[in-house]
C-alpha cells in the first residue's frame, strides 16, 4: 500500500500541541478540511488498544462520515500510531503514524504518514489531510 506524508510546523510548545491534538473538545474545532465542513462530535481513548471516533459533516447536512479506529501505540508528546476501521468502500483498514517533534523556541513539527486509500486520488488525499493540518495550526495558534 502506498504511503502519503504531510507535515506542518505549529507555533506552540509540544505540550499544547499534544493537548489540542487529543482533546475531544479541541478536535471538534479543527478536524475538517474546509470551511464548508465541521466536526460536530469526537471521542478519544488515547491508550494502546483505545478507540477514537471523529465525525466529519458537511455544514449543509448533505454528507457525514465517521473516521474510527484503534490506537496501536502512544508515546506522550512524541508519537501516535493507529489503524483505521475499514470503510465500506475500502479493501482494508489503513495504518497511520503521527510524529510530534519539539523544534525548540515554542514550535512543534507534526508529521503524519498514512496508507493511501483506494477510493480517492493520492493528490486529493494529500491535499485533504494537509488542509486538516492547516486547520489544526490555525486553531492552536489562535487559542494561545
Amino acid at each position: 500500500m502506498q504511503k502519503i506524508q504531510v507535515e506542518i510546523i505549529v507555533h506552540a510548545d509540544i505540550e499544547t500541541v499534544w493537548k489540542h491534538w487529543n482533546d475531544p473538545q479541541s478536535i471538534t474545532g479543527w478536524a475538517f478540511a474546509s470551511d464548508t465542513w465541521e466536526c460536530p462530535h469526537a471521542e478519544n481513548d488515547l491508550t494502546a488498544g483505545g478507540r477514537f471516533l471523529t465525525r466529519m459533516s458537511a455544514k449543509d447536512g448533505s454528507f457525514s462520515f465517521d473516521l474510527t479506529g484503534t490506537y496501536t501505540g502512544v508515546v506522550e508528546n512524541e508519537e501516535i500510531t493507529y489503524i483505521t476501521d475499514k470503510a465500506p468502500e475500502e479493501e482494508s483498514s489503513r495504518e497511520c503514524e503521527v510524529k510530534f517533534t519539539n523544534l525548540g523556541d515554542g514550535t512543534t513539527k507534526i508529521t503524519e504518514i498514512f496508507d493511501a486509500e483506494q477510493v480517492n486520488s493520492i493528490e486529493l488525499q494529500q491535499a485533504g489531510w494537509q488542509a486538516i493540518l492547516e486547520n489544526f495550526k490555525k486553531f492552536v495558534e489562535s487559542a494561545q
